[in-house]
């Protein structure tokens, strides 16, 4: 979860290195440093706090150098903490992201030969593993570490005496960029749009050395290999604000070019695999945060038009459960597709000899190897560590995913199919109307932002965008809030009620808004504020303390609707809190460590 960004060629390398960093910010943001190779001495800043406490007139100039922003896993944030790591010579520096589980005993080996370590981290271990494999042949060394750590990691190693950097991997990504008479190497690639869009996706096992004018791989039976050289397709603009005061705001107002994008080819021919192979009895979702409430509206999407019943398992759990004697067709959503939890959960979906798709926004991500079938969404570049815009897609991509499915099981007419289609073609617009309306629910947080606790209830297929609702409230605002079925706070929740506790309430006029009305009439009673997300209803009006109502939509597709009301609440209610919404405390982007 921490970046990391490395340069060899002719550039200033302080510009190349700070600006990487400040794009991979998102990963991680509890210290930062660099490492520049100059004059055969390796100059070594790195502090505590962002990227912006490095001074960079201090960083000289030099023709090789590496940085890193980092997420606290062993040892707090401090200086000391901070990498890069140098080895007790001063020959080698390193960054890492990931984690060793085994550095504690390799630390005491490593301790009783006489090297000194000054950091609390599992990182300092690699580069005096490096020191005491390296007689001379550094590339050697560095295989011959990589054999003895075991964990997650990609690190990425400076020399004093040349201008090569030397990058590995495993479960964590990296990804080489390649410009003209210059290369790098970063953790994500907006890192890298600023000097190319070609790159090369590192795989597990790999093993790069990287100058100015070559790169050479090496893959994990130690052979000399070619990886692919591929284009990104998004520019450095769509990595940028934009105008906007957050990367957030950008990214919500970013869904309605995001659901055309992701739509577009897709309604008129689908042709992303061959569906007719797949007819499960039934479907499991497999996912982290955001992503697993994604997949939870899809198990009332693919319940409700392709008839399948579904279930949906969190990652982290999922390879610890029992296998059944049935096999699923197992969805697996992850943002990046480098989650690690879901990474390991894909295997053992593979073990157990289900049929497995992914869903993720990074093209040749990890996850993708791990799989049968993928999908990509079209959300662009997402920067804010709040999900937003990969959310709506991931959501896209199941109905269009329950459609094609429900015809090939001929449970979906093609008249039903042509209608749900028009619907989702006119979401892009839906969703524009709501961020029109931006003034008017920013005016409805005023008394949120007052609030210690707020519920979130929903029924049906708007009960995991209660929960979703809720944890963008809690990761951006800090406020503690809870999602849940409207039907189950009598059974406990209703001990909480106050009249300082504000209650948000999605009500769409589908078969249970008769019982949502009377849900929202114990909740009133009990003096709790109401603020109705919804269908435009009388007696909704006459109920609630505030409301927006969002556009005429079917039921079934009110989920993506309401979520973007949400969002923005949340959004507007940190805003008010002045909450530093794009890097939540103790929060990263992409989760690679379990």
């Amino acid at each position: 979860m921490c970046g990391i960004v490395g340069y060899t060629g002719p550039k200033n390398i302080r510009d190349v290195l700070i600006d990487g960093l400040k794009r991979l910010d998102y990963r991680g943001y509890d210290s930062a440093g660099v490492g520049v190779r100059k004059e055969d001495e390796i100059y070594l800043q790195k502090k505590k706090g962002r990227i912006e406490d490095l001074s960079k007139e201090d960083i000289p100039e030099g023709k090789a150098g590496i940085g890193h922003t980092r997420w606290a896993t062993h040892g707090k944030p401090s200086d000391e903490n901070a990498h890069p790591f140098v080895d007790c010579r001063g020959e080698i520096a390193i960054v890492h992201n990931g984690i060793i589980d085994n550095f504690n005993s390799i630390k005491d080996e490593l301790i009783d030969k006489g090297h000194e370590f000054s950091s609390e981290t599992d990182s300092e271990v690699i580069v005096h593993l490096l020191e005491e494999n390296n007689d001379g042949d550094l590339l050697e060394a560095f295989k011959k570490t990589v054999t003895k750590i075991s964990g997650s990691y990609a690190i990425l190693a400076l020399r004093r005496d040349s201008s090569e950097l030397l990058v590995t991997r495993n479960q964590s990504p990296m990804v080489v960029g390649i410009g003209e008479d210059e290369n790098l190497v970063a953790s994500d690639a907006p890192a890298l749009l600023e000097h190319t869009k070609n790159v090369k996706y590192l795989q597990d096992g790999d093993i790069a050395r990287i100058t100015g004018d070559e790169i050479d791989i090496w893959n994990e039976d130690d052979q000399l290999i070619e990886r692919k050289t591929k284009k990104i397709e998004w520019d450095l603009e769509d990595a940028e604000k934009g105008g906007y005061e957050h990367f957030m705001l950008k990214e919500i107002f970013e869904q309605p070019k995001a659901i055309h994008e992701s739509i577009l080819g897709r309604l008129t021919n689908f042709d992303e695999f061959d569906l007719s192979k797949y007819d499960p009895n039934a479907i499991q979702f497999i996912a982290c945060g955001t992503s697993a409430h994604a997949g939870f509206v899809g198990k009332y999407i693919f319940e409700k038009i392709a008839k399948i019943p579904c279930t949906l398992e969190f990652s982290s759990e999922y390879r610890h459960s029992s296998p059944s004697e049935s096999y699923p067709l197992t969805i697996l959503l992850s943002q990046s597709g480098e989650t690690l939890d879901t990474m390991a959960a894909a295997r053992e979906a593979n073990q157990r000899g289900n049929d497995t798709l992914a869903i993720t926004n990074v093209l040749d991500s990890s996850i993708t190897r791990e799989v049968d079938e993928v999908m990509y969404t079209q959300a662009g570049p997402e920067i804010g560590v709040a999900a937003t815009k990969t959310f709506t897609t991931q959501v896209v991509m199941l109905y269009l995913l329950a459609i094609e499915m429900g015809i090939k099981r001929n449970v979906l007419s093609k008249d039903q199919a042509d209608k749900y289609r028009d619907e989702l073609r006119r979401l892009p617009r839906k969703v524009e109307s709501i961020l029109n309306d931006k003034e008017k629910i920013r005016d409805m947080t005023e008394s949120l932002a007052k609030a210690e606790d707020i519920f979130f209830v929903g029924r049906n297929i708007n009960y995991p965008v209660a929960l979703e609702g809720a944890l963008k409230l809690k990761e951006i605002a800090y406020i503690h809030a809870a999602g849940y079925p409207a039907g189950e706070l009598k059974h406990g929740p209703f001990a909480l009620l106050t009249e300082n506790t504000p209650v948000i309430a999605i009500a769409v006029k589908d078969e249970t808004f008769d019982k949502m009305l009377g849900n929202i009439g114990e909740i009133a009673a009990r003096d709790s504020p109401v603020i109705v997300v919804g269908d435009k209803d009388k007696e909704l009006e006459k109920l609630a303390d505030d409301a927006y109502f969002i556009p005429d939509v079917p039921p079934l597709f009110s989920p993506l609707l309401v979520n973007v009301v949400l969002q923005l609440i949340s959004y507007y209610t940190a805003y008010r809190l002045d909450r530093d919404i794009d890097k939540p405390r103790n929060l990263a982007k992409s989760v690679t460590v379990e």
